[in-house]
């Protein structure tokens, strides 16, 4: 068994340890809102936080978590800096198709943890998740509107 804290909930799960966190989000806790992109940590669909950092829980064996907090988007809004990052969101209407917008979400909240007010190159090198809708100047203002 192992032991995880996820959004502030404690969960035992009986995986294989080297199981990608993503799938162990997904398909044994129940969290949809993180998604599976490409599966080799290139798109950041995946993205949660891991102690406040952004990590591509695609490419996370379930066995490297141990102590850590894991946060996913459906807890985003509890974290003062998730919920800035949110209302930008939402009121710069950052999403057209929305499938990435949660590992975006998740990217630009690791961001403003760490950074609270980046440059616009730090933004740049920060968010590297793909969008195939191409939001990215729309992104980058709602970050900009967060850090604000």
């Amino acid at each position: 068994m192992i032991s995880l804290s996820i959004n502030g909930h404690q969960h035992s799960i009986d995986v294989e340890p080297d199981t990608p966190l993503l799938f162990v989000l997904r398909d044994t806790i129940g969290l949809t809102g993180t998604k599976y992109g490409c599966g080799i940590g290139q798109c950041g669909a995946c993205t949660v936080l891991i102690d406040g950092q952004a990590i591509r829980s695609c490419q996370m064996p379930v066995e490297s978590v141990g102590a850590q907090t894991v946060t996913t988007i459906e807890a985003i809004e509890a974290d003062p800096v998730g919920a800035r990052v949110v209302a930008a969101w939402v009121g710069i209407e950052v999403p057209q198709c929305g499938y990435c917008q949660s590992g975006q979400v998740m990217a630009a909240t690791g961001l403003l943890k760490e950074t609270p007010k980046p440059s616009e190159d730090a933004i740049a090198a920060a968010m590297t998740n793909l969008c195939r809708c191409g939001t990215y100047n729309a992104i980058a203002a709602a970050v900009r509107q967060a850090a604000a």
